[in-house]
C-alpha cells in the first residue's frame, strides 16, 4: 500500500472504527459528517484516492460499499459485551489466517463458542464457528442469534409467526419465541466449525476444519 496523507489516514481509520463498532462501513453522508466536509463529492475523492493507494476496494452501486484491503485473516469473537455489535473491538479477541473464500456462503468471522449446547451437533467448548455475517436466516440453519443483550448459538426452527431456537444437547431446552412480541435479531449464519484439538488455545494449523 502506498503511503497516505494525514487526511487519508483519518478517512482510513475511521472506516476501521465504523466496520468495528457498527459491524459495516460508513456511507458518504456519515464520512462527509465525520469529516465536516461540505459534501459527498469531496468524501468520493479521498475515497477513490484510498482505492488507488490499495487501502480500500469500492464496490459500484452500494451504498456502504467499502471494502477493506490488506486485512488478513477473521476476526475472532469472544464473549460479547451486553448489548454491544459482535464485532466491537472490545468482543475481538484477534485475527487469524482462516480464508474468507473457503466457506459457502463467505465467512466474515470467527465466534469462540461458550458452553455443550450444541454438542450433539459436533460443536463444542472453546470451538471456533465460522460465521456468515446476514441479519436473515431460513428454517434449519444454524445461526447466530441476539435476544436482548445476549447473544447464542442455535438450530433456528420458523414455524408462521412463532420461532424455536433449539440446543442440539438434551440438558438444555429450546426457546420459544413468538416474533409478534419477542424480538429476535439475527447476527450471522454458521458455515463452518475450527475443531479446538487442544484445551489450551492453539494456532489455526492445530484445529481441524468443518465446513456446514
Amino acid at each position: 500500500m502506498h503511503e497516505l496523507t494525514p487526511r487519508q489516514a483519518e478517512i482510513l481509520a475511521f472506516i476501521r472504527e465504523h466496520l468495528a463498532t457498527e459491524g459495516r462501513p460508513p456511507t458518504r453522508p456519515e464520512l462527509a459528517r465525520a469529516f465536516a466536509l461540505g459534501s459527498t463529492n469531496g468524501v468520493q475523492k479521498h475515497l477513490l484516492a484510498l482505492a488507488a493507494k490499495g487501502a480500500i476496494e469500492l464496490i459500484p452501486n452500494a451504498a456502504r460499499g467499502i471494502r477493506l484491503l490488506g486485512e488478513m485473516g477473521l476476526p475472532l469473537v469472544g464473549r460479547v459485551a451486553a448489548g454491544s455489535p459482535v464485532l466491537a473491538i472490545e468482543n475481538v479477541l484477534g485475527r487469524y489466517p482462516v480464508d474468507p473464500s473457503l466457506f459457502k456462503p463467505r465467512a466474515d468471522y470467527l465466534l469462540q463458542v461458550r458452553g455443550l449446547s450444541m454438542r450433539d451437533e459436533g460443536i463444542l467448548d472453546g470451538d471456533w464457528l465460522v460465521v456468515h455475517r446476514t441479519t436473515e436466516a431460513r428454517s434449519g440453519q444454524l445461526v447466530v442469534a441476539r435476544l436482548g443483550n445476549d447473544v447464542t448459538v442455535k438450530r433456528l426452527r420458523l414455524r408462521g409467526s412463532k420461532a424455536e431456537l433449539i440446543p442440539a444437547n438434551p440438558d438444555f431446552q429450546t426457546l420459544h419465541l413468538d416474533l409478534t412480541r419477542d424480538v429476535l435479531e439475527i447476527e450471522g449464519i454458521g458455515v463452518g466449525v475450527i475443531r479446538n484439538l487442544m484445551a489450551a488455545p492453539a494456532p489455526v494449523a492445530g484445529r481441524r476444519v468443518h465446513r456446514l
